[in-house]
């Protein structure tokens, strides 16, 4: 499976909660497959979504749920000690770890190689760190989802994109739709 199997798969779960997604191609996919205001696309930063996500957490009850990539997961390291030491029983971290930059051509990560973000994410401090495949990924997320506890899940799965428009919202239409979202 890739990326856009698996997010089309967890789309229906993911429907009811606040969603922050990964820059580029994975924003493009989720929209294209299930487009929510509850969906927070990141357009223009990568490496932020888990950290957006972690304060987008801590500042309200909602369950939040960030899904990031391996190679910005890598891009913002940091991210990992600072969900660890700032628990937030309403985050889940979902890292899709295909072992490449999917949104610019597919160079290999760190991840692809030597690099484990299983281990990494448990090395950090994350005390529910979950390592998946691909076609697990539905129920390891649902079982996330209702142990109300902080989890960091890492999903395998193989490099590759699906042809996508880009999003044509403005970006104060995606931002003002989404604050409504989370106010409600």
């Amino acid at each position: 499976m890739i990326r856009s199997e698996i997010l089309k798969e967890i789309a229906p779960i993911l429907r009811p909660h606040l969603v922050v997604c990964n820059i580029g191609l994975p924003s493009q996919e989720m929209h294209l497959i299930d487009d929510q205001p509850t969906n927070f696309y990141m357009l223009g930063t990568m490496g932020l979504a888990s950290s957006i996500g972690l304060g987008l957490a801590l500042a309200q009850d909602k369950t939040v749920i960030s899904i990031d990539g391996d190679g910005s997961v890598l891009t913002n390291l940091g991210t990992l000690p600072t969900i660890a030491n700032n628990v937030a029983d309403n985050f889940i971290l979902m890292i899709v770890d295909n072992g490449s930059y999917g949104s610019t051509g597919d160079q290999p990560t760190y991840a692809g190689k030597k690099t484990n973000l299983t281990d990494v994410a448990r090395a950090c401090g994350c005390e529910n760190v979950v390592e998946c495949q691909a076609e697990e990924t539905g129920r390891v997320l649902e079982e996330a989802i209702a142990s109300k506890k902080m989890t960091v899940i890492v999903t395998k799965c193989e490099s590759g994109n699906i042809k996508v428009p880009v999003i044509t919202k403005d970006p104060v239409v995606i931002r003002d739709r989404f604050m409504t979202a989370v106010a409600e």
